[in-house]
């Protein structure tokens, strides 16, 4: 195909150890009013409240809303824009992990357009502009900070719901590994697997006819030659250092490439999308109540083994990217030694082999195919067309531990 390539990401991004000394200066151009979203657990920090203070130093008045809560419950959105409707807030600031950095982005738009979320779920329901939305994430996974998306969990929905419109994407991210160096073991390896998983299937992605309305009927486009750049990065980063950073928390250097690959991700997937993976996860997710970053790796290596034949030279691009000597071998042996380092990095963070392992039942998992291949927004990204035949057999595959099953040919390939 021709070369192509869309982007959709913030104005600004700042990244570096000490960046979140900028915030005040970012806000202050942005607007004199903040709400502040975050979570009761970061909002006790001194870090926290110096970033607070620095707010009201440069004369920005604000309301610290501190109760956000995991998953972002959709009613629990309607009730903080209520809260904040009297203060009138001219911008918007979220400071946490991917929940808090969604429900900013969601806050912004139900105080600027009105309604209800539901009445936004979905791709390009959003009307326009929303208040300016300043992220600054202090986990290294969803890429939430550049990305179009925000995830609502739905008491009337069995599956989380996404709102996905260019509009939400943040006016300015700021990412501070520094922000990072508190978070655990566990933490550190979901969300840096979801990152990983974010890259792989942003690079993996269907590549469509690049015609001039692609971009305008498809929040998610598939990869593109900008989308790949960002994805690469990434894995990179993230097959040198998540390990690292897993093992030992204190080493700078592997938590700063952590975030930067958490954050290129995002810019990556934020306009190609993500696929399988991601779809499965929904049901899966629903089911066994497992973190969205442990699903989707847990998934990851089965997903990239059924879609080799569409993307073997995609596959071993990540085998350079990895760092894994491809001299000599056919695409097609990098391809396979590329998967296989994938599961070799997993297993060292502790990610669970099998889907069995996180809990799903084996009677369940002709429902969770059923909801998977009804994600149509994930599905139409998978590089390998995935019926609910071939999608039956790919999830009892991740729940047996089974590659050969996951490798098995039912569909055609897409060229």
């Amino acid at each position: 195909m021709p070369l192509y390539g869309a982007l959709r990401i913030p104005r600004e991004i700042l990244f570096g150890k000490g960046q979140r000394a900028a915030l005040a200066s970012v806000a202050a151009r942005t607007g004199k009013r903040a709400l502040v979203c975050t979570d009761e657990r970061f909002a006790a920090t001194p870090v926290f409240a110096a970033m607070m203070d620095s707010l009201r130093a440069a004369s920005i008045e604000i309301l610290v809303q501190d109760t956000i809560l995991p998953d972002v419950p959709r009613d629990s959105v309607a009730v903080g824009v209520g809260q904040a409707q009297g203060f009138a807030p001219d911008m918007v600031i979220g400071i946490g992990g991917g929940s808090c950095l969604d429900f900013a982005k969601c806050s912004a738009l139900l105080l600027t357009h009105g309604g209800r979320l539901q009445d936004y779920y979905g791709e390009f329901k959003v009307p326009g502009p929303v208040l300016p939305v300043i992220l600054v994430p202090t986990t290294a996974g969803t890429g939430s900070e550049v990305t179009p998306v925000a995830v609502i969990s739905d008491p009337d929905r069995t599956l989380k719901v996404g709102i996905s419109s260019p509009y939400l994407i943040s006016t300015a991210a700021i990412c501070d590994p520094e922000l990072t160096y508190s978070c655990p073991a566990g933490l550190t390896a979901i969300a840096g697997a979801d990152a990983l998983t974010h890259a792989i299937e942003a690079f993996t992605a269907l590549h469509r006819e690049p015609t001039a309305d692609l971009a305008q009927r498809h929040v998610f486009v598939g990869k593109s030659a900008f989308t790949d750049h960002f994805a690469l990065l990434a894995i990179k980063l993230l097959g040198r250092s998540l390990v690292t950073a897993f093992t030992d928390g204190s080493n700078e250097d592997a938590r700063a490439d952590v975030m930067m690959a958490a954050t290129a991700a995002g810019c990556a997937f934020g306009t190609a999308g993500t696929a399988a993976a991601h779809a499965i996860q929904y049901p899966l997710g629903a089911l066994t109540h497992t973190a969205h970053g442990l699903g989707v790796a847990a998934l990851l290596p089965y997903v990239m083994t059924y879609n080799r034949p569409a993307c073997t030279p995609e596959l071993a691009q990540m085998a350079s990217a990895l760092g894994l000597d491809i001299q000599g071998r056919s695409d097609s042996e990098n391809a396979q030694a590329a998967i296989d380092e994938v599961t070799r990095i997993f297993a060292a963070i502790k990610i669970p082999r099998t889907l069995s392992e996180l809990g799903l039942q084996s009677d369940t998992i002709e429902w969770t195919a059923q909801q998977a291949v009804g994600i149509e927004r994930l599905i139409k990204n998978n590089p390998r067309p995935i019926e609910l035949a071939a999608m039956t057999q790919l999830i009892q595959a991740a729940y047996d531990g089974d590659f050969a099953a996951a490798a098995a040919q039912q569909n055609g390939i897409v060229q």
